[in-house]
This record gives C-alpha cells, structure tokens and sequence, in this order.
C-alpha cells in the first residue's frame, strides 16, 4: 500500500499503521452506495499520509484513480469534547452545500471496531498549501510582492465570505448554541490548560484571570465559526495561488462569534511552526496584521475595537493546543520527534500574549 507517488504525502508512519485489510473491506462496503465518480470498489485500496498537522491523523485512501482523505483521532487518550470525528463530519455536511470551499464527506465509521476509533471519509481536494516554505517555492510568479498581497487578500474576503453566510436562512442554526459562546470557549480552554499543564506557567494563569472580565457581549448575528482558520488549513489553486480552492479542518467549527476566526488568524500570522510568527523566509508583499483586520472591517463591516481580546485569547488557545500535544509526548502516548520542543513553544506563546495584554491596559 506505497505505490503512490504523490509529493505532498509519505509513506504511514509505523507507530500509526491501522488494520488495512478491515478497513478495506469496510470502505468497498460503504462508499460503493455514495455517488463517487469513477469510484470501483474492485481496485486494491492503496493508502499514504499527509505528514501536515500536528493532531489528527490524515491518510490519502486510493480506489484505483479515486482519491480519498480519511481523518481520524490521534492514537491515546485524548482530551473531553476533543477530536470529535463525528462532529466534523456532521459540520461537514452541513457546510458544503453552503459553502463549497468545505470538501464533501461521504461516510462516517461510528463503529471503533474498525479502526479503533471514530472515522470519516470525505473527497480529496487538490492544491498547495502554505507551511515553513515561502509560496514562490511552488507557484510561478509568486516571488512578487504584489502577488502575496493578493494571496493574503483572498485568505481574509474568503473568512469573510464564511462569516457572511446566513444562518437562519440555510438551516444551520441547530448546529450550535451560539448566546454565550466567547464565555463558553474562555471556561473551556482554561480548563483544558489545567489538565494538561505539566509544569506551572504563571503567564497563563495571568492570561486566565485577565480574560475573566473582558469577555465582550455576543454579536447580535452569529456566524458560522471555523475555529482553526489561517493560512496553513486552506488549498490554494496551483495555476493561481491567489484562488482559494479548499479550507480544510473542521473540527473546532461552531455558531458564536466571528471575531474569534479573527483573532485566531492574527496570532498565526505569518505561517510557521508553534510559537514562531514570523517563520516565512521572505514576508514582503505579505499583509501586515493591522492590513488584515483593515480588509476584514472592510469586508464584513464590524466593529473590531476589541480585537485586542481576541488575538490574545487566540494565542491562549493555541499555546493550550500545544500543550496538549506535548502532554501527549510526554506521557509517551506518541513518539513523534516534532513535538519534543513543544513546551517551549507554550512558554513563547504565553509571554507573547501576557505581552499584548499590559500593551491594553
């Protein structure tokens, strides 16, 4: 099952190898009901890994000339609510009628028996995305600064797109409850911050106590929220970079207020590994974060005088999604070399954001 010779894959890595034959004969069985052009169950399924992201597990599954993605958990335990496989695949198929840039999934695996866990199945987008490497590395022309202000342009009109979407108006509002949704996600990542932490942190104990009275009331329109959304988790059009073909990870998506994707956007911007915000070789052209929440006031027409709170709180966040991750490394439930340094990405991260809070006092 290495026979393919894809450039943004590898073969699996052995401490994450699954049941294959099982898993095979599941897939023949379910996605020969869905409506998958050339899809013949009859092919040997073939199967690679998206080496990207550092939490669920991406495999590329191959019919023949089908292509597949299929995403499941991490392997150990995981934290409450986390990686809810069902859930995005529910997010999923609500989203892509309504917005197509969501990739269509086909079938979700309920039963653990399977493959351990809760799967799904969706298509298989293909474009390039942005990690460690500037984009001229692959998109003739993009060398130019102009042409990453025009990238950095359709990344912020295509959050601004998603935000846009009427929620009442397209049956989406039983995905979520969106009153009290900033207070909600402040609790909830406090929360996950004390069960993870291996080591006490003080900054983001001050961080925790800082967020406390300055949750800012709900919006009187909720929006779809992506809750990852940021250059690395979109697929840009190979002939034309500045073309958004996908936005990929759904799993944190919810009803509630937009101006967290917002702030999660600012504190990952520009690209780069955790904790580093400056890691592209090359940043001319690129938008500045003021630029960014500029064009996005542009595009949506909020009122973004307290988007202090919501870049600070994004970079919380995502030093307690690292922490997370390094919990997991070492307690030895994974032996993924990258994520040995992770605890000094969470301390980086911390004293960045406690940086930003005294800057608002």
């Amino acid at each position: 099952m290495s026979g393919l010779p894809l450039p943004d894959t590898r073969p699996v890595r052995p401490t994450e190898e699954l049941d294959w034959p099982r898993l095979e004969a599941y897939l023949r069985e379910h996605l020969r009901t869905q409506e998958i052009a050339s899809f013949d169950a009859s092919c040997e399924m073939e199967v690679r890994q998206f080496p990207g992201g550092h939490s669920n597990l991406t495999y590329l599954v191959r019919f023949g000339g089908v292509e597949l993605v299929l995403r499941r958990p991490p392997f150990g335990p995981v934290a409450p609510t986390a990686h809810d496989m069902a859930r995005e695949y529910r997010w999923l198929a609500a989203v892509h009628p309504v917005f197509p840039l969501a990739p269509q999934p086909y079938v979700l695996c309920d039963d653990a028996s399977i493959m351990g866990s809760i799967f799904y199945v969706m298509e298989r987008r293909r474009g390039l995305v942005v990690r460690h490497d500037d984009v001229p590395a692959w998109a003739a022309g993009s060398d130019r600064p102009d042409f990453r202000r025009e990238v950095s342009r359709a990344l912020v009109d295509t959050l601004a797109d998603l935000h846009a979407i009427e929620v009442t108006e397209h049956g989406l509002a039983g995905l979520g409850k969106p009153a009290g949704f900033v207070e909600r996600q402040v609790r909830g990542w406090t929360e996950r911050w004390h069960r993870s932490k291996i080591a006490a942190v003080p900054e983001m104990e001050e961080l925790a106590a800082w967020f406390g009275g300055r949750v800012p009331p709900d919006p009187v329109k909720p929006s779809i929220v992506h809750g990852d959304f940021k250059l690395d988790n979109v697929m840009l059009d190979p002939a034309d970079a500045s073309r958004i073909v996908a936005v990929l990870d759904w799993e944190m998506s919810a009803l509630g207020d937009p101006l967290m994707d917002l702030g999660l956007l600012l504190a990952y911007w520009p690209p780069g590994a955790p904790g580093e915000r400056s890691a592209l070789p090359d940043r001319s052209g690129w938008f500045t974060r003021d630029e960014i929440v500029e064009r996005y006031a542009e595009r949506s027409e909020q009122d973004l005088s307290a988007i202090r709170f919501y870049e600070t709180f994004a970079l919380f966040k995502v030093a307690v999604i690292i922490q997370q991750i390094f919990y997991r490394y070492a307690c030895g439930q994974t032996d993924d070399a990258r994520f040995a340094d992770f605890g000094e990405s969470v301390q980086a991260l911390a004293r960045e954001a406690t940086t930003l809070t005294r800057e608002d006092t």
